[in-house]
């Protein structure tokens, strides 16, 4: 594939028209291709089966269509789903199949590498190459999906975006990506079955809240002071739980969204008494529907373990007797290194 042809998945509905007047086509060639690279999913121009070679060849001349493909798969004994996309450029990234009886959700990643070095994030070890374009997110729910239908014969039902990389720093190819899936020409998914996670880039959550987004908001905090957060995530250092409240307001007051905090439990970091005093501070500052405590999962790069059950039953207790709306996520595909915090841990 010619790298330097334009990509045709970045050409507007306009482009396309402008392009088969150019060549002297019908305007009835735009629905034709525009179907096969949104809808019917074509990652090569001889998959346009209702076009003739002729067109399908000059459409190879004039354009690339680089595209996601599975280059590994491991299957967890929980059900749990891991894929390794390798890109046009060969990076590798990867994504999560998780599937329960009510649920089908695809974890997507949005970056090869990440630049924030969030100390218990596999990804956070690795150097950001790029960022992935729209049409390469959008593959990787298209990829995922079929594997749901394939295995599960249901299509998913839900999309988180925590995978690899910090979405709010990708943020025009992350919104491009969710408005081509929440398309009626695209994947015509609920933006309300979309999640996008941030680590906390105050800026971009404004931002968000400005561009009246539709889709649901997740802040992984992780720790309820700045010390501790700054020991853990180095964003921090530049946006603070001060400036994160204000600005996950601001997108409340905007948007009207449902926002969630995200909290793994670290044995004798964030899992005393006061740890759940503090965040349950936050949570009264904070138009949160949820907070999500999560399984700490190892990483060889991250000292720290998890509590033992009946320390994370006594940072849940008090949670619940502060009318904290709290539910303790049981991760998945551990045995695979899928779950949240180890993409890329092994083998990048």
């Amino acid at each position: 594939m010619n790298a330097e042809l334009p990509n045709i998945r970045h050409q507007s509905i306009a482009d396309l028209e402008t392009y088969f007047t150019s060549i002297g086509d019908k305007k009835f060639r735009v629905k034709q291709v525009w179907e096969w690279i949104w809808q019917k999913h074509a990652h090569r121009f001889d998959d346009m089966t209702n076009l003739s070679k002729d067109l399908r060849a000059k459409l190879a001349t004039d354009f690339s269509l680089p595209a996601l493909r599975v280059d590994a798969t491991q299957f967890s004994d929980d059900g749990t789903i891991k894929s390794r996309f390798k890109t046009f450029d060969n990076h590798l990234i990867e994504g999560v199949l998780i599937p329960t009886d009510e649920r089908k959700t695809a974890c997507v990643s949005s970056q090869i590498g990440c630049s924030l070095s969030c100390k218990f994030c596999a990804t956070g070890y690795l150097d950001r190459k790029r960022n992935l374009t729209y049409d390469e997110i959008y593959d990787q729910v298209v990829l995922i999906n079929q594997q749901s239908e394939a295995t599960y014969e249901k299509k998913l039902s839900n999309i988180v975006f925590m995978g690899m990389g910090e979405p709010l720093m990708n943020y025009s190819n992350v919104l491009k990506a969710i408005e081509r899936i929440t398309a009626e020409d695209g994947l015509f998914m609920s933006p309300k079955r979309i999640t996008v996670s941030t680590a906390g880039v105050a800026k971009q959550i404004k931002k968000l809240g400005d561009d009246q987004v539709r889709f649901k908001l997740a802040l992984s905090l992780h720790a309820a002071n700045d010390a501790k957060r700054n020991e853990i995530m180095p964003i921090n250092e530049s946006n603070n739980i001060k400036v994160l409240i204000e600005a996950l307001n601001y997108f409340y007051k905007q948007t009207g969204n449902e926002i969630t905090l995200e909290y793994i439990l670290f044995k004798n970091l964030n899992d005393s008494a006061k740890d759940a005093e503090e965040l349950t501070r936050i949570y009264r500052q904070v138009p949160a529907d949820l907070v999500n405590i999560i399984e700490y999962n190892p990483i060889d790069a991250f000292k720290f373990t998890k509590p033992d059950e009946e320390g994370i039953q006594q940072f849940m207790g008090i949670l619940e007797a502060n009318k904290v709306n709290a539910r303790l996520r049981r991760s998945r595909g551990k045995d695979i290194d899928a779950a949240c915090g180890q993409l890329a841990n092994k083998g990048k």
